[in-house]
């Protein structure tokens, strides 16, 4: 395509957008579409240590209809102050800034709150080591065929790009696989895999007695009972049934940077602030809609609950949470008021995502103390009424009857297993029957289904550790 014809196109899509969703909607889009690559490589960048050009080939690649944006972008890297600025045209400027230790903010024209980074937590981990330094070469010829499958390319698009898989088996790490410029360190994006995480911050609390489930969940902007808000439980926030108006963020593509809920990601600092402000578009409780402001306001309760500020918030995940499990490579991004973005902004190592899975595998309890509340995990993998996606409170899960449970036992996975799933091909997969934890990171579209590869990773993992159960460490 040429490069007039791609203008050409362009300003008809926003045109198009312009008429069909409103001005203001559409006025955000040059905004929502630098601020989300701004983030990306600011993060994968700064944080990661990732090539810069092909972190934003492999990403525009995964999400259709992006290439028609991003070839327009210009983006400036600034090495020295750590910091990267995307233009569309020269208009919706975003610029990304890397604090050591908290990663990459975007700003927003305000001063961004200033954070002092909790001193580190010494406490012993209580999970027992999964690995040594080394990557671990998949322990069988059945293993090794299922990671050469899970990272061979196919010779048309749609391409997996599959950056790093871990397997483990009753907590030892049995295979594992990184792509060039990554290792067993490297901290990744999870991207809504971090609304996994949040949901078990918010299950740390509920154990605590300091967060209720049921009954009006504790945001001053819905305390006034005649407010319809009033009613939203944090079983709703965690479900995505609260009702709150702001689109969906249930996919990843060109069309998706119209929604509300992106608006607050990449456009407003206080990104809390700007969810408890929207009204409500279904009675809460009675709709599923999968949109990245609920977990957001469930940050905002964790914060609340942790002091009140950004240090109390990442001092109470690394103590409750992080180093209890041995998670060592974990950055929790924050918006520009200092909440934890809780909705896809937390990087980790492919084996810190591990152990997180198996903190879940152990019901939630590791080294023999109880982290989670006790049935937490059944809860968390308990399915809710009419997401048609599969999905619990906090993990997707194949419990139920829904089209995605369905698809996805019908494809081999054991009815059993759960998931925290995060866009473009992130998976941390628990499979209780197994005894299985399998983590997958990469740039895969998320349509079609099988794009990433994951159904056959799954059904190729669980085959090969059934055949070979007698090998050391499979037990």
């Amino acid at each position: 395509m040429t490069r007039r014809r791609k203008i050409v196109l362009l300003i008809t899509t926003v045109a198009f957008a312009g008429l069909a969703l409103g001005a203001v909607r559409a006025h955000d889009l040059p905004k929502v579409a630098t601020g989300f690559i701004a983030d990306v490589l600011c993060s994968e960048t700064f944080v990661s240590g990732l090539d810069i050009r092909r972190n934003l080939t492999e990403t525009a690649d995964a999400m259709p209809g992006a290439g028609l944006l991003t070839w327009a972008m210009d983006y400036q890297v600034d090495r020295a102050r750590k910091d990267v600025t995307v233009t569309l045209f020269g208009i919706g400027r975003s610029h990304a800034i890397y604090r050591e230790g908290l990663g990459c903010t975007l700003e927003h024209g305000a001063e961004i709150a200033d954070v002092r980074l909790p001193p580190g937590d010494r406490q012993p981990a209580l999970l027992p080591e999964i690995a040594g330094p080394a990557v671990v070469s998949p322990q069988s010829p059945e293993l090794s065929a299922a990671l050469d499958r899970a990272f061979a390319e196919p010779t048309s698009p749609p391409f997996r790009r599959t950056r790093a898989i871990v397997v483990m088996k009753s907590g030892r790490i049995i295979a594992e696989r990184y792509a060039d410029g990554i290792g067993p360190e490297t901290p990744l994006l999870g991207f809504s895999m971090t609304k996994s995480v949040i949901s078990a911050l918010t299950g740390i609390l509920v154990r605590q007695g300091r967060l209720k489930l049921d009954g009006p969940a504790p945001v001053a902007a819905w305390t006034n009972p005649d407010d319809p808000r009033h009613a939203i439980t944090v079983d709703q926030l965690l479900r995505h049934t609260a009702g709150l108006a702001l689109g969906s963020s249930l996919q990843a593509s060109l069309g998706s940077a119209f929604e509300p809920v992106n608006r607050m990601k990449f456009v407003e600092a206080d990104m809390a602030a700007y969810a408890a402000s929207m009204p409500l578009a279904t009675a809460p409780g009675t709709v599923w809609n999968y949109h990245d402001a609920n977990t957001i306001m469930l940050a905002h309760l964790i914060r609340n609950a942790a002091g009140g500020n950004p240090e109390g918030a990442l001092a109470f995940a690394r103590r409750e949470l992080f180093a209890p499990l041995g998670m060592r490579h974990v950055t929790l991004q924050l918006d520009g008021a200092g909440t934890i973005e809780g909705s896809s902004e937390m990087l980790a190592s492919a084996r810190d995502w591990a152990r997180f899975g198996q903190l879940y595998l152990n019901d939630g309890v590791a080294g023999g103390r109880r982290i989670l509340p006790e049935g937490w995990v059944n809860y968390s993998a308990s399915a809710t009424p009419n997401a048609w996606v599969g999905i619990g409170a906090g993990f997707w899960t194949n419990q139920g009857d829904s089209f995605g449970a369905t698809f996805r036992v019908d494809h081999g996975w054991p009815r059993d297993a759960f998931f925290a799933k995060g866009t473009i091909g992130q998976y941390t997969i628990v499979i209780p029957s197994e005894r299985l934890v399998i983590v997958r990171l990469g740039r895969s579209p998320n349509s079609p289904p099988e794009a990433d590869g994951v159904f056959d990773l799954v059904r190729d993992v669980i085959a090969a550790t059934r055949a070979k159960g007698k090998v050391a460490g499979m037990d």
